[in-house]
């Protein structure tokens, strides 16, 4: 067990060091072997590995004599068909609802015969495949958010009383996507504008992000929980920056010369998404050129215990997608 651990973390090294050793698709899909390199796949979680094909894409352009396949999976088991796994006699490979612990390293040798034509004696050819496999799931987007309001002054309650009112607003616009405003705060200033006396501006930020009460309701019909959360947040997203664009609107359009003295500041809007990925899954960009902006499982060696970005070391650990660090 630690011995495979031991070659599936040097594997995953070796695959992380030149982009060439990515999957090999054909045109139908279908992913081809590199002999003495490993192929890069990823798979996200609950659905279908890619035909994974006992070949290398020269190979199978040629007339192969009495060809036969062995599959070895993660852990070092023969593989054969069952209700996970679809193995053909033509040695192609399908890993059905993939999850984490069907990561890791899948080797499969191809053995046929060459014939010599003159005198028909046979020689048995063996060639190794390897493909890593890599369970991964798409991030989950929230969004930190920051937007000004003009202000009488630095001192008052009015301050407080527009900052709760603008919280309330922006929490009942998203309500029906069980979407919600977190971490809310504000600051007041004071800004000098060119060819201008000072002003008050408050400087409001906040967070919204899909996790409101009662959230995973939304999950109930699917298995791809961050698809239907990520869906709801962009529309709340764009909610929020309409309700914004329209204050814009109706600053220069429904009000004559006089400007109510709190109001908001045009072009102050301002919004940067951030992933974060759930326990036993990181990003890795330079491990995972190919697949930069996912949520690839945690491989042996690492762990994620909480909603984080990344993976951390732990050298105790020897599965994928672990979760703690014993």
């Amino acid at each position: 067990m630690l011995a495979w651990a031991l070659l599936s973390a040097v594997l995953w090294s070796l695959v992380g060091v030149e982009s060439q050793r990515s999957s090999l698709f054909s045109k139908k899909g279908l992913v081809y072997g590199t002999v003495g390199q490993p192929v890069k796949i990823y798979v996200k979680l609950n659905e279908n590995s890619p035909v994974l094909i006992c070949m290398d894409l020269s190979r199978a352009n040629k007339e192969t004599v009495d060809p036969a396949y062995l599959w070895i999976g993660p852990n070092e088991n023969t593989l054969t068909g069952n209700s996970q796994i679809n193995i053909t006699d033509s040695g192609k490979l399908v890993v059905k609802d993939f999850t984490e612990l069907s990561s890791g390293l899948y080797t499969c040798t191809l053995s046929y015969k060459t014939i010599k034509a003159e005198t028909q004696e046979e020689t048995t050819v063996k060639k190794r495949y390897d493909f890593m496999l890599f369970a991964y799931r798409e991030p989950d987007y929230s969004y930190h958010m920051a937007v000004r309001f003009t202000t009488k002054s630095c001192v008052g309650r009015y301050n407080d009383l527009l900052f709760r009112v603008l919280k309330k607003i922006l929490d009942n616009l998203i309500s029906d996507l069980l979407c919600h405003v977190i971490e809310p705060s504000y600051k007041c200033h004071s800004v000098k504008i060119p060819n201008r006396d000072i002003v008050y501006e408050l400087f409001i930020a906040f967070q919204v992000n899909p996790f409101a009460p009662g959230w995973k309701s939304v999950c109930s019909n699917t298995a791809d929980c961050e698809d239907a959360t990520n869906y709801n947040i962009l529309k709340a997203r764009d909610r929020i920056e309409d309700f914004f664009r329209s204050q814009a609107y109706i600053l220069y359009h429904r009000f004559n010369k006089t400007i109510p003295a709190m109001h908001f500041v045009d072009h102050s809007f301002q919004i940067v998404r951030v992933d974060n990925c759930r326990p036993g899954f990181g990003k890795n960009e330079r491990l995972h050129s190919n697949c930069a902006s996912c949520c690839v499982v945690c491989s042996p060696g690492t762990f994620s215990a909480d909603i984080d970005v990344t993976c951390q070391v732990c050298v105790s650990v020897h599965t994928y997608g672990a979760r703690s660090c014993p």
